[in-house]
């Protein structure tokens, strides 16, 4: 199987501005090399978070949608971000897996974040999503969901395990980069898998500061990319699969794994 080349975006987010986010990111994504299959940004890239959902939230033909798909199509790559969306008269943060042909997956954020009050703004998800890309079985997820490992736990079953790589996207702020930090790495190591944090940089309304910190682990839990603090950045790092393939062959947990189900 092909290596998946990886870009990932640290930025700032301009508050509840969704036309500065844009014309940002727009900027930053002209930074990523032609030969990128995978793009990553950070939770709520147009407004950063939490906001008014019935104020920001759009439809799924929105404009948000709109750019995504052009700038998709531009890069001939995937891209990744939340926003808040409106479906069927509900609203949730929403991850948008956006195809250079302009099809698209969504993952409503499972785990809103309660002390945050997001959960009052927007539903919880109840389905997990697994995509593929280049033959990569992939996970994403979103900020608050790194903090419950039963929601990320990988599966093996009949000598398939059910992702190689899974991701958060997220607002996690720099008073808890040991959380951030640490869980990053035991997701890793407890998934036999490639693991992403993408995260931003910055000072919200609220008054957290944000330190990025975003970074790329591999399954034996080393930390391969990672951006530097505080400062906006578009890295790219490249997935070895026959790495991982013979990592999971020379020390096979997946066999061993407790079997288990997830009731919603």
């Amino acid at each position: 199987m092909q290596n998946l080349n990886l870009a990932y975006i640290q930025a700032d987010l301009a508050w509840e501005d969704k036309a500065a986010n844009l014309e940002r990111f727009g900027q930053l994504l002209e930074q990523v090399r032609p030969d990128t299959d995978l793009i990553l940004m950070p939770e709520t890239f147009t407004t950063a978070f939490p906001v008014d959902p019935k104020q920001f939230a759009e439809k799924e033909d929105g404009p948000t949608m709109q750019w995504l798909k052009k700038q998709a199509q531009a890069k001939k790559a995937v891209i990744v971000t939340t926003f808040p969306l409106e479906v069927d008269g509900h609203y949730y943060n929403s991850l948008v897996w956006m195809r250079p042909d302009g099809s698209y997956e969504k993952y409503f954020k499972r785990h809103t974040f309660t002390m945050g009050g997001e959960d009052k703004l927007v539903e919880r998800g109840e389905k997990q999503l697994i995509v593929e890309l280049n033959g990569w079985r992939i996970r994403p997820m979103v900020c608050y969901d790194i903090r419950f490992p039963v929601w990320a736990r990988n599966r093996y079953t009949d000598g398939q395990y059910e992702y190689d790589l899974a991701f958060y996207l997220a607002n996690f702020p720099d008073s808890r980069m040991v959380v951030w930090n640490t869980l990053l790495v035991a997701r890793a190591i407890e998934n036999q898998a490639y693991w992403i944090g993408v995260n931003r940089v910055g000072e919200d309304a609220n008054g957290l500061h944000y330190s990025g910190e975003s970074q790329v682990i591999n399954a034996r839990g080393e930390v391969i990319s990672k951006a530097e603090p505080y400062q906006e950045n578009v890295l790219h790092c490249t997935l070895d699969y026959e790495k991982l393939a013979r990592f999971r062959q020379k020390f096979p947990l997946g066999p061993d794994w407790d079997q288990f189900n997830i009731n919603t």
